[in-house]
């Protein structure tokens, strides 16, 4: 999709709200409601949503480098707030944010804090509370917002329908009583992406605490069962029904080689399946 109409909007309208060195919230809404901004969302597309909401983001987040003016660094604030606000989304798109824009925001709350600009400092701490940033490690631009969306979406499909065919192709019950769920959920890869996201927030906290009050949201960073360890203890009580079910129904496990020659077996004719589908797209 070519956002190139959508980022030339956003750029007029923040360009006029720095015409006259606007540096208040309240100057952006004037601005944003005598261009009749929210209709920006009526040329949205039917699908690809994310990426459609990100490069919008994206854009707005762009304004806040601090090479440019402390007008056009607010107004591109007040743009992502009222962006965000305004969505037809529901639930709405959270705002993808990593570390390197966390600290254009810190920059720029203590910047604004300086010139007397008090709202900034206060809206960003009200972003934070209301929670609708997703924090990461990768910076990210439009074209690669379009890449990693595209690469999501065709790999979660590829993977759903080869597992819907699987599913259907096979319906023993064998299959699903000796099935190794941390296998079938990659819990080795999961553990890795929850410990990263789990320390991705608690760094954009402690970065956010040296400019804001983050006392109300400091709670999510704290340590929490991460969703890793949550899928794991399922994976444990699996196996644990897995024995009763054997001692209840006097049903034997198959020998362990037998096993994991089905496992890899299943493992390669789903890895080919998974290449088949993603050639096609």
């Amino acid at each position: 999709m070519d956002m190139s109409s959508f980022k030339l909007d956003i750029d007029e309208l923040i360009n006029e709200f720095s015409e006259s060195e606007s540096m208040t919230l309240d100057d952006m809404k004037r601005v944003w409601l005598s261009r009749k901004f929210s209709y920006i969302y009526e040329a949205r597309p039917s699908s690809n949503l994310a990426f459609f909401m990100q490069s919008l983001y994206s854009h707005s987040i762009s304004y806040m480098s601090d090479t440019a003016s402390l007008s056009h660094r607010l107004g591109g604030l007040y743009c992502l707030y009222c962006l965000y606000e305004t969505q037809p989304c529901k639930p709405p798109f959270k705002i993808y944010l990593s570390l390197g824009d966390l600290k254009k925001l810190k920059d720029l709350a203590a910047n604004a804090k300086e010139k007397g600009v008090e709202v900034a400092p206060a809206l960003i701490k009200r972003m934070l509370d209301r929670k609708i940033f997703l924090f990461g490690f990768v910076d990210i631009n439009e074209s690669s917002v379009r890449e990693r969306v595209n690469d999501l979406a065709d790999l979660q499909n590829a993977r759903i329908q080869v597992a819907y065919n699987k599913l259907l192709a096979n319906s023993r019950i064998e299959h699903f009583l000796h099935m190794d769920m941390g296998m079938e959920f990659d819990l080795k890869g999961l553990n890795k992406i929850s410990t990263e996201y789990a320390k991705a927030k608690k760094l954009a906290i402690e970065e956010a605490s040296k400019v804001v009050d983050v006392q109300n949201i400091k709670h999510i960073s704290e340590d929490k069962k991460l969703i890793g360890d949550v899928v794991n203890k399922t994976a444990e009580d699996w196996n644990a029904q897995k024995e009763v079910f054997y001692q209840k129904t006097g049903l034997n496990q198959r020998p362990a080689e037998e096993h994991r020659q089905d496992n890899e077996d299943d493992g390669d004719d789903f890895d080919l399946e998974l290449e088949h589908l993603l050639s096609q797209t």
